[in-house]
């Protein structure tokens, strides 16, 4: 059985009346074991194409093999091999962590008793959940949900597990465990992580793909795009009502107000008319690079040009 997953030429087309929107274009990635994270901002196409690679949405055309599986013809052996978790996950805040971890594991077909707790135990110690065991998902904060989720998309021992934008919403610190869980896992199954977070792939994923209006971008290894963005970063030390001039112009990755000049960071192939420092890129630098640069569109330009594409 072949231990990677091919997307060839796949499409989603979304009939909206009379006009056509097209979420998803002729997608072509070759996904092989490990971590592989897709990175984009929201509304690219992500979620869309985890859905199709869940077997819950049909794609309009092209063709998915999942470890020698045709996505078309062999949905149930499809679903045997998956794990998911949403980015919307819904729990029962009624039932306690193991409970609920039992009723998921008696959805997945595991009948036995001791066969289930088995399981049920296996899960909650690779998701470092066993002393939450006994207490109610009502009491749970939203990095243990997240936990939760990854421990209900593992039971049966999935091969491949997709996880759909999992640290939204959560803290610097649970963002970091939540991460680590990932890493951790990744040893033992392969993940395909959406994110528009750059420092959930930038510490987690050895190959990413960047999807940009519902097309991939670039594929390759993040030290790869890390190098496109050398000698391209910089640090400013500007007065404050130049700032909108410099915004206007350049990337701005932050920003640090101080009360006689803002110290800002920004990528740009020059910065004309400023004393610039250049310094060594990380990935969110070298994202927001390719994006304005590569891709000729700013950053704060996305949200108005996805509304209305998707209008």
């Amino acid at each position: 059985m072949d231990n990677y997953i091919e997307i060839q030429n796949l499409y989603k087309v979304y009939s909206q009346g009379r006009s056509k929107f097209t979420a998803l274009e002729d997608i072509n990635l070759k996904i092989d074991t490990g971590m592989f994270g897709l990175l984009g901002p929201n509304g690219a196409g992500k979620t869309t194409m985890m859905r199709i690679l869940a077997t819950l949405l049909k794609p309009t055309s092209g063709s998915i093999s999942i470890y020698g599986y045709d996505l078309f013809k062999n949905r149930k052996n499809i679903r045997r091999l998956l794990g998911y978790l949403p980015q919307e996950f819904g729990v029962y805040p009624q039932l306690y962590a193991q409970e609920f971890l039992d009723y998921i594991a008696r959805l997945n077909g595991l009948k036995n008793r001791k066969a289930r707790k088995a399981e049920v135990d296996r899960i909650m110690a690779l998701t470092k959940l066993e002393d939450l065991k006994n207490r109610k998902v009502k009491t749970f904060s939203g990095g243990m949900v997240r936990r939760l989720g990854i421990a209900q998309a593992l039971v049966g021992s999935p091969r491949l597990l997709i996880v759909d934008e999992p640290t939204t919403g959560l803290d610097p610190e649970e963002r970091i465990r939540f991460r680590n869980l990932l890493s951790e896992i990744s040893s033992q199954v392969a993940i395909i992580l959406s994110t528009h977070i750059v420092n959930d792939i930038s510490s987690t994923c050895n190959n990413l793909a960047i999807i940009h209006l519902g097309k991939i971008a670039y594929w390759d290894n993040p030290a790869k795009l890390l190098n496109n963005a050398r000698g391209k970063t910089w640090i400013l030390k500007i007065a404050h009502d130049e700032l909108a001039h410099l915004k206007e112009n350049v990337g701005v990755i932050s920003m640090v107000m101080q009360p006689d000049h803002v110290e800002v960071r920004v990528v740009a192939d020059e910065v004309n008319g400023f004393a610039a420092e250049n310094v060594e890129p990380n990935l969110e630098d070298a994202y927001i690079y390719f994006m304005e640069i590569q891709t000729g569109t700013k950053l704060h330009e996305y949200e108005e040009l996805y509304n209305t594409q998707a209008n």
